[in-house]
């Protein structure tokens, strides 16, 4: 039976195909509303603000807060206080208030303090308690410091060779195999022994049980010896080891010590790039990272006679350290554990009230401990405690900090800062005692909490960059935007009329949405290259919205109807535009992949405009066409 379509029928038909569902322009609303709602924040920008918190184991109090507050009504500083987590937050009205209040509290405090400049958001606390946040300015726009840091390979070389000759010592020891004597030469161990049927066992016990390394026997002078070599792959894993493992370290102890959105990456084989946003203060970011100490646990030689060990007779296989009171500990060379294994540290006191930190431990941390403690309960083990200090060149013509050819030189101070009684099997979670003050046990915890360096780093560049410098920057970067922007609306409204006047209110959601959505992300951060990111998806917004009022022009001029025309123009050109977003986001996809840096921000902000310039030229601007022309039966004519 035939279909006969009337003219009533007919339209419509062509009031439908121009029509969305209420519940998909809800969802579209509600998607531009959180964008809204959460680039907010970005219009309230940041205070000149002081931070203020205790070092050396000091905890800043309410009473020392309440002092600075009085100091500072005493000359006339009005701030707005907050104190939170043992850290002060002072905002102020002015840059100038700011630097005075520094000076006073800083001559107030003494060096048991640390206080730094700093700039604080000016979102209202009932928006960041609702999550609501600004975008998290680099350091070309929000201001900060900078610093190139460079690991110390020499001494983690040096730690992992000393590691090498225990280990060979212990596995020849359990084997009852008898061996001279064991050194370093360069980049080996060289073991020696007394006869050949001695050398032989070694050397196949060795080659068994240490793939990495390359074995090979010869005999000198009636004596016999083993000479092992690390392969060039285990020292190029022990370099990136290091380097990587002083990363994690070095953002920890950031974050510890509460510096926000800090960039910590590697750059060269044995460098790091530490930038901190907003801080201003570089004494204050070097008191952060300038902590160069790990912490060792020794067993103590309790069979070393120490009047003869201080004459020089020490006993194979240890040495003497001193306690913070410079009385002699016999202890062995080989490190039963290092504070790489920390996982957490905690200050508190014993039942007799005298201050300890308890430690944890990772599992592998607790299986070593647990298995070394079984086999050695009354035994004495020592906490070793190791710090770096550069050591000044007095050479006019050395190379100084900044230049390229700097190396900084290092000095290994170590000291005993507790010998306990091993009572019974430990495992992941034991404590340190013997500590002097809750001051020192606090410090401690906080250093072991941040993590312990496998080896020590100096800053060989540094450089801080100025508020006034960043807010240029933001400037140029927002007069570029509002540039761009109004040329394209020019441009729309002139060639495009009515549809242009839509097309600059979808770009205007693009904007909100990605300033939103950049908002949101945890760890995005907002640079230079990424306001060149968003100018270029303002462009390639209205590459779409072109495509698809051109087709509908087409179909008019083809003679089809204006709500035909609209239909047809979004459906037809959505597969252009589609392929082109698509294969921008798949480039801005490798970017971010293999990018690091201002590379890396510039690729995510083009992610989140490719997709949000999708949604908004698409979906978005497709809606309100439909709210303005899909509601018209009787429409003859388009203003496009």
């Amino acid at each position: 039976m035939p279909v006969v379509i009337t003219a009533g029928l007919l339209l419509r038909l062509e009031l439908v195909i121009n029509r969305f569902p209420w519940w998909k322009n809800l969802l579209i609303f509600i998607v531009l509303l959180i964008g809204l709602f959460y680039a907010i924040p970005n219009l309230y920008g940041e205070d000149p603000a002081l931070q203020v918190s205790g070092t050396r184991g000091t905890q800043l109090t309410e009473q020392t807060v309440a002092n600075i507050k009085n100091t500072l009504d005493s000359k006339n500083i009005k701030g707005d206080y907050e104190f939170q987590n043992d850290q002060l937050l002072v905002r102020f009205k002015s840059t100038q208030e700011q630097i005075l209040a520094k000076d006073i509290v800083s001559s107030m405090l003494g060096d048991n303090y640390i206080t730094a400049l700093n700039l604080a958001s000016a979102t209202p606390a009932w928006m960041r308690a609702l999550g609501m946040q600004p975008l998290k300015l680099g350091l070309d726009l929000r201001g900060g410091v900078h610093f190139l840091m460079e690991v110390d390979m020499e001494e983690a070389m040096k730690k992992i060779k000393d590691q090498m000759v225990s280990d060979f010592r212990t596995q020849l020891r359990e084997a009852n195999i008898r061996l001279s004597g064991a050194r370093i030469e360069g980049d080996s161990v060289v073991i020696s022994f007394r006869d050949e049927a001695s050398q032989q066992q070694a050397l196949d016990l060795l080659t068994k049980n240490n793939r990495e390394f390359v074995m090979n026997a010869y005999d000198k002078d009636g004596r016999y010896f083993i000479k092992a070599d690390i392969t060039q792959e285990r020292l190029s894993a022990i370099r990136t080891s290091a380097v990587d493992q002083n990363i994690n370290i070095l953002r920890n102890r950031v974050n510890e010590l509460g510096v926000a959105e800090p960039l910590v990456q590697r750059q060269g084989a044995d460098r790091v790039v530490v930038e901190l946003p907003g801080i201003q203060d570089t004494a204050r970011a070097k008191e952060i990272l300038g902590a160069t100490a790990t912490l060792e646990f020794r067993l103590v030689n309790s069979d070393a006679n120490l009047s003869a060990a201080l004459s020089g007779s020490v006993p194979a296989g240890s040495e003497i350290l001193y306690d913070k009171n410079n009385y002699p500990v016999v202890v062995e060379k080989k490190v039963v554990l290092t504070g790489d294994h920390i996982v957490d540290a905690q200050s508190s006191t014993d039942e007799n009230g005298r201050p300890q930190v308890n430690i944890s431990l990772d599992s592998m941390g607790g299986s070593i401990m647990s298995d070394f403690t079984k086999d050695n309960v009354g035994k004495a083990m020592a906490t070793n405690f190791i710090e770096y200090n550069v050591i000044a060149n007095d050479d006019p013509n050395a190379p100084k900090i900044g230049d390229k050819d700097y190396k900084p030189k290092f000095e290994r101070v170590e000291q005993i800062i507790n010998v306990a009684t091993i009572q019974t099997r430990l495992g992941s979670n034991f404590r340190i005692t013997g500590i002097d003050s809750v001051k020192e046990a606090h410090n401690l915890a906080l250093l072991l909490r941040a993590g312990a360096l496998i080896a020590p780093i100096q800053i060989v560049e540094e450089r801080t960059i100025g508020p006034s410098l960043g807010q240029q920057n933001i400037d140029n970067g927002m007069r570029a935007m509002v540039y761009g922007f109004i040329f394209l609306a020019v441009f729309m409204l002139l060639y495009y009329k009515a549809f242009g006047l839509i097309a600059n209110l979808a770009l205007l959601f693009n904007l909100i949405l990605i300033v939103g959505i950049m908002s949101m992300i945890p760890g995005a951060t907002m640079t230079l290259p990424g306001m060149a990111g968003i100018v270029l998806t303002l462009g390639m917004a209205i590459d779409a919205n072109v495509l698809i009022y051109e087709r509908i022009r087409e179909e008019l001029r083809n003679g089809r109807t204006p709500q035909q025309a609209i239909a047809l123009g979004y459906e037809k050109a959505f597969a252009t535009i589609a392929d082109s977003n698509i294969t921008t986001f798949i480039t801005a996809l490798i970017l971010f992949l293999v990018g690091t840096g201002a590379v890396k921000g510039f690729a995510l902000v083009l992610m989140v405009g490719v997709a949000s310039s999708m949604f908004t030229a698409v979906t978005a601007c497709r809606a309100v066409v439909n709210l303005i022309w899909g509601n018209r039966p009787k429409l003859k004519k388009l203003s496009i």
